[in-house]
């Protein structure tokens, strides 16, 4: 069964990679789930500050 989700590999020391899995595990979200929200947060902050990001972007 295919998704329409992107794959990102992120490399990361292990004992943060530990942390954020006791924070998902606290607030009851997978490890992928953590990262994501903190993600969406992450984009609201900046577009408070910084206006909209346009949904389709070249990247740099």
């Amino acid at each position: 069964m295919k998704d329409n989700k992107s794959r990102f590999t992120l490399r990361v020391e292990p004992e943060l990679l530990e942390k954020l899995a006791y924070v998902a595990e606290y607030e009851g979200r997978t490890k992928n789930r953590e990262l994501e929200q903190l993600i969406k947060k992450r984009i609201r902050e900046f577009e408070e500050e910084h206006g909209e990001i346009p949904a389709t972007i070249e990247t740099r």
